[in-house]
């Protein structure tokens, strides 16, 4: 299959090697071309002109940097992507974007495909990982046996062509949450005089990530009536990580906005609950 790749970064670069490795042609397309020149040596095709990579092509797969730069290059082909070229796309982007994206070109006759993943650039080169499929069942099974063989593992999402965005975000805010939580212990740590390698040692015997399924269950669940943990002395906690700090002459980043979540809790008489009840959204 003949197949134009735009996008030829990090990520795009090891899905071009994958799919070469498995046998594609690819024509590859990057705003700065030299990154796409150095996929020739893989056995790539690089173009300087986006609607010339197109030429010939079955599938166009976009590993972009947002929503802007998705629709800046798709549109600019708006008339060059022939109808049964099918569009797939791998870049992370908002999920109220996404669904307007879809019907846009849905409207011009096109098929669009947003599928993200969570890989890193050795597993979009190995074809090792997960990614996202949302939209019509009949496209997730016409593409899963490609895309399997870019990525391994492929969820679906469900039908609404905008899930696969909003559960790629869900996965993000966790992953790049966690290393928020972790700059405040290091910066905590500093502030008590502790190296960020004796700080971050205890999670060599403390994996806080198995506690998380149960959290997120009793958040689902709405029982917070029986507390493990109740929201008045997690909030205690969080005021004492932000005062010891503060000792040290370190601001805290992540754990003032925790404090505030627990404090609206509290302000709405939920301070004896299970501190779960502060993450739900009020009615």
């Amino acid at each position: 299959m003949k197949i134009a790749f735009f996008g030829a970064g990090l990520m795009g670069s090891g899905f071009v090697r994958r799919l070469r490795a498995v046998g594609h042609e690819v024509n590859v397309w990057n705003r700065s071309a030299e990154k796409a020149r150095a996929l020739e040596a893989d056995g790539a095709r690089a173009f300087a002109d986006p609607a010339a990579a197109l030429a010939g092509a079955e599938r166009l797969h976009l590993s972009l940097a947002d929503d802007a730069s998705v629709d800046a290059v798709l549109e600019s082909l708006a008339d060059a992507i022939a109808p049964g070229v099918w569009i797939v796309d791998h870049t992370t982007t908002a999920v109220t974007p996404t669904a307007e994206r879809v019907r846009r070109w849905e409207g011009r006759g096109r098929t669009f495909v947003h599928a993200p993943v969570f890989m890193a650039p050795a597993n979009a080169l190995e074809g090792t990982g997960l990614m996202l499929v949302a939209g019509a069942r009949a496209r997730h099974d016409t593409l899963l046996p490609e895309l399997q063989k870019m990525t391994g593992t492929v969820a679906f999402m469900g039908e609404a062509p905008e899930r696969a965005a909003a559960f790629k975000l869900f996965g993000n805010m966790t992953l790049i949450g966690i290393m928020g939580v972790l700059g405040d212990v290091n910066r905590l740590a500093h502030a008590v005089g502790i190296s960020t390698a004796e700080a971050f040692a205890l999670f060599k015997q403390f994996n806080p990530g198995q506690m998380l399924p149960a959290r997120a269950a009793r958040i689902e669940s709405g029982d917070v009536t029986k507390p493990s943990f109740e929201v008045a002395m997690a909030r205690k906690d969080v005021r004492l990580m932000i005062e010891e700090a503060r000792r040290g002459g370190v601001e805290l980043f992540v754990m003032p906005g925790v404090a505030a979540m627990f404090d609206a809790a509290i302000a709405r008489g939920e301070g004896a609950l299970d501190a779960a009840v502060a993450a739900r959204i009020p009615g």
